[in-house]
């Protein structure tokens, strides 16, 4: 393993490590009967930031570190397949800051699921992950695959613990969210536990994430370097 490998996984774990070991539902009480709730959310931020921006900063330098396992970017399909998981990514991105769901930290349990929760109950942690699987398809690079697949652990494994949490917390009002819906997108849909309908078509965050995607795909070059389109 190379240097700049080895540099972009010890950022990359330090960061998981602190950010979903500070969350997990052992450690939370503890840390938080001992700080205090406000105090633990501004050491939890500071810490979060002081892991998360040095993993930016040395992926920025060492980008396409390591040995390339795969390369499918003179493979169109793929191309678009990676535009279109991002598309989605930004929809549920969108969707998850405009409405929060029952699973999102202050939010708690209201009507029936309705709109994007019939898809899934973790918006924003499904987005990370189609974030980091979109990027990890374009980008074969042993330390690109660190850094991306970050984004995926820290959807799952957070998905997961935010559900742990929420369950201790409210109780049977969240199992029965849970037992409805699905952190899979389309779980619950395809197994019959949910029914859409036209009314839970979340069109403004449809419109929104598909103008935030074509900026991307703009702008990619000049802000992330790359040539995303191929062109």
């Amino acid at each position: 393993m190379s240097m700049d490998v080895a540099r972009i996984g010890f950022w990359t774990g330090l960061f998981l490590i602190t950010h979903l070991g500070a969350s997990a539902a052992e450690i939370r009480p503890r840390l938080i009967n001992a700080l205090g709730e406000n105090a633990f959310r501004g050491v939890y931020s500071l810490v979060s930031l002081a892991t998360f921006i040095p993993l930016i900063v040395v992926f920025g330098y060492h980008k396409h570190a390591g040995p390339m396992l795969w390369n499918l970017r003179g493979f169109g399909p793929a191309r678009w397949l990676s535009w279109l998981i991002m598309l989605t990514a930004m929809i549920l991105l969108v969707d998850g800051l405009s409405h929060p769901a029952p699973s999102s930290m202050r939010a708690h349990v209201g009507a029936r699921p309705h709109g994007m929760l019939k898809l899934t109950r973790h918006p924003l942690f499904v987005s990370s992950v189609l974030f980091g699987l979109a990027h990890m398809l374009m980008n074969g690079w042993a330390g690109d695959l660190i850094f991306f697949g970050s984004f995926v652990v820290l959807g799952v494994v957070g998905g997961w613990h935010q559900d742990q949490r929420k369950v201790s917390e409210l109780g049977d009002s969240y199992r029965q969210l849970v037992a409805e819906t699905s952190f899979i997108p389309g779980a619950a849909l395809w197994e019959g536990r949910q029914r859409w309908q036209s009314s839970d078509t979340p069109w403004l965050p449809i419109v929104i994430g598909a103008l935030l995607t074509i900026l991307l795909m703009v702008f990619h070059p000049m802000i992330f370097g790359g040539n995303p389109l191929g062109l």
